[in-house]
């Protein structure tokens, strides 16, 4: 099969879709691997590296998408990118179109099929391929917090551990999953005083025992979210509902009865952002301030630290990527009801349900078509 990596172009996305060592596994099963010059470089995987392990270089962007039949990246395509999808390609990598009609909108017309990588599910009900890179958000979520906390930043001049006779930050995780509990793991390694706030008391349960105690876990209301707004000094939203838009859960209202200088940091803005006052940023203009209220939030958090996201990215895809190559989107996806989960996009089609409902369309699914 004829693959294509191209280098990212949205705003200060560092990261490639394929480490060489991953482009080696794929030639060795005598697939051909294209990857655009330069596209590993902001990773630290040149040129030299991806030709080493067999992968052909190309500059010419135009030839990179047109002679693929699956296309690898890492965030979603943008418009000029869209522009060149046709019918018969795949397009493999995360797509967050709940929050984007244009986007959705320009995948169908597009004709191409598109599988997300955030909505491919596994046999427990995790999400494998988002997994990875919600850990290295989580993670991220609470050195920006804390940056930004910071009196330069617009922040209330409050170092997360305090200092001897000096009280700690407070912070709030806002859900329980992968991406708030590797932020109250950091947070609570840098000396905060945590607070989990989750609506499934198992999860609850596992992070209480997990965490000693040491992190305080709160069941989810209105009330305790009110809590957190007045209290905090940090706020780190890590809701995430599959392929949906994430829930609106502090108003504009709310950030009055905030303390000035507090940080919102909305690691859900792919899917829309759980702050009513959230809207998409980058890392070259990270925050904003609303109501003396700092902001943080950067779509792509993880593209910061490419080499460590690209490798684990690879780690979780190459499974997948294997499978699509070696059988073909149909074949992949029908023997693999978790895999199918991600079909989000075909030939024209909306295929997955919460994408379709966002913007009233409607959808088919993807066991429909596998048949």
């Amino acid at each position: 099969m004829q693959i294509a990596i191209p280098k990212e172009i949205k705003n200060h996305e560092y990261r490639v879709a394929l480490t060489p060592t991953g482009a080696r596994e794929l030639v060795g099963r005598g697939h051909v691997v294209t990857v655009q010059t330069g596209a590993g470089e902001g990773a630290g995987f040149p040129d030299a590296s991806f030709e080493a392990a067999g992968a052909r270089i190309e500059a010419d962007v135009a030839k990179v998408w047109d002679t693929a039949e699956l296309i690898l990246k890492v965030k979603e395509p943008q418009p000029e990118e869209v522009a060149r999808l046709r019918d018969g390609q795949t397009l493999f990598t995360y797509l967050h179109l709940a929050a984007e009609e244009s986007l959705t909108r320009g995948l169908i017309d597009s004709g191409a099929t598109c599988i997300a990588y955030e909505t491919i599910t596994d046999r427990q009900g995790g999400l494998p391929l988002l997994a990875p890179m919600s850990t290295v958000a989580g993670r991220m979520a609470v050195q920006a917090g804390a940056h930004s906390l910071e009196k330069a930043q617009s922040g209330a001049g409050v170092l997360l551990p305090g200092v001897p006779g000096v009280a700690p930050a407070k912070v709030a995780v806002i859900g329980g999953g992968v991406v708030g509990e590797n932020a109250a793991r950091m947070a609570l390694g840098l000396g905060a005083e945590v607070s989990v706030l989750d609506k499934s008391i198992p999860r609850l349960e596992t992070l209480d025992d997990r965490y000693q105690g040491r992190m305080k876990t709160v069941f989810s209301t209105a009330d305790a979210i009110d809590e957190a707004v007045r209290e905090c000094d940090l706020i780190i939203g890590a809701v995430l509902i599959p392929g949906a838009a994430a829930p609106k859960l502090i108003t504009r209202d709310m950030l009055a009865d905030m303390k000035p200088g507090s940080v919102l940091v909305d690691v859900a803005i792919d899917q829309g952002g759980c702050f009513e006052t959230s809207k998409a940023t980058t890392h070259a203009e990270p925050t904003y301030v609303v109501d003396s209220i700092v902001h943080y939030c950067v779509a792509n958090m993880p593209g910061a630290v490419a080499r460590t996201s690209t490798q684990a990215l690879t780690n979780a895809t190459l499974p997948f990527v294997i499978a699509l190559a070696d059988k073909g989107w149909q074949q992949a996806l029908a023997e693999n009801e978790h895999f199918a989960a991600g079909l989000n996009v075909h030939n024209g089609q909306v295929t997955y349900a919460a994408v379709a409902e966002a913007f009233g369309m409607k959808s088919v699914s993807p066991a429909a078509l596998l048949k």
